[in-house]
């Protein structure tokens, strides 16, 4: 049986918490297919938009694009919503002495340090609109200028950019550049969820449990054929980074080697069977509306005190969780003002002071 292609990180990129899927298979027809797509168009310099949802591992298949074009350049890799709007420009293009205060000494930025190889753009949804003029304008003049710099500097790096954003909604709701994303997405990838590529799920599993017993000098733990069934028929809304640490959870309460169904941990409302291609899809706005309708038929039974108050800060929290706590894109989404959404923020304890702020939307 031909064992299906891989793609993995080094033991030290293992390390950070930012990337969220540690590998990306290719067994179901559905990721071949992707594999195939992405190999076709690795040599190509055109800009590549790759689009999935969190945990699905948009970066490993911009590092496999990198690793098939050829170029001898490194692999750059930004994550869009860690940077500061401030200090943004610099990052990307770097800085000449003295450019501002603290600018000791002349620093290259992103762009400079990925020459003559590709630069990775995560989360491109959330890059601030001043900054998004300005890599327009770098995609179109293939240039760059230091901060406090005045050479244009020629720049031979590929374009790769990732998002899980609705980059249609934010161009209508005007958090996006229409034009900006004619450039960026000249070349498409879309990685599916795990839950639309079920071929794959046991041979991750497989794989996760192999390097977890090798890291840790034991046996391969051992699926029974119901912990199997389970697996494939869990819907993953976390993917890949959700499927490695179920599996890691359960191998650390495996007895005799064998990881039962009910080590799993998974919950069975979400664990059923998998839906059939006449069942609306869990993207289906309608779908998820009577979901959540039975859910809370059953909190009303239950007849908790503080259900609105629950309520209202799990949409809140959700909300900014998802935006990573901006606040205008939060308040946007749930079509609100941003004074109302401040308003309910301070009366759940959610508004963070400045240092607290920058943690979490950088985290």
């Amino acid at each position: 049986m031909t064992q299906p292609a891989v793609l993995t990180l080094s033991e030290e990129e293992n390390l950070r918490p930012d990337i969220r899927a540690k590998a990306l298979l290719f067994a179901d027809p559905a990721s071949l297919q992707l594999l195939q797509q992405a190999r076709r168009i690795a040599a190509s310099h055109a800009p590549v938009l790759i689009q999935g949802e969190t945990g699905t591992g948009k970066e490993l298949l911009a590092r496999h694009l990198h690793t098939e074009s050829g170029r001898k350049g490194p692999f750059v890799a930004v994550n869009g919503a860690a940077i500061t709007e401030s200090l943004a420009e610099a990052e990307f293009f770097g800085f000449e002495a003295g450019a501002f205060t603290g600018a000791t000494g002349r620093r290259e930025g992103w762009f400079e340090a990925a020459q003559g190889g590709t630069l990775f753009l995560d989360e491109i949804g959330d890059l601030p609109l001043g900054l998004q003029v300005k890599l327009l304008r770098v995609l179109q003049e293939g240039e760059i200028v230091r901060v406090g710099g005045r050479r244009p500097i020629p720049i031979d790096v590929r374009i790769v950019t990732a998002t899980q954003v609705d980059l249609a909604g934010a161009i209508a709701d005007g958090r996006f550049r229409q034009d900006l994303f004619y450039r960026l997405n000249i070349l498409g990838l879309r990685i599916p969820p795990l839950r639309e590529r079920p071929g794959d799920i046991l041979p991750l599993a497989r794989h996760f449990l192999e390097r977890h017993a090798l890291s840790h000098g034991l046996d391969v733990p051992v699926l029974t054929p119901a912990t199997a069934r389970l697996l494939v028929g869990h819907r993953w809304p976390g993917n890949i980074r959700e499927l490695e640490n179920t599996l890691l959870r359960a191998a650390l309460h495996a007895e005799g080697g064998v990881i039962e169904a009910d080590q799993l941990q998974l919950h069975a409302e979400t664990g059923s069977p998998r839906a059939s291609a006449a069942t609306p899809s869990a993207n289906d706005p309608d779908s998820l509306w009577e979901n959540i309708e039975t859910s809370l038929r059953q909190l009303l039974e239950h007849a908790p005190d503080d259900l609105w108050a629950r309520w209202e800060q799990l949409l809140l929290e959700s909300t900014l969780t998802r935006h990573r706590y901006n606040q205008v894109h939060s308040a946007s989404r749930l079509g609100i003002s941003r004074h109302a959404l401040r308003t309910l923020m301070k009366r759940h304890r959610l508004l963070p002071d400045n240092s607290r702020g920058e943690a979490r939307i950088s985290a």
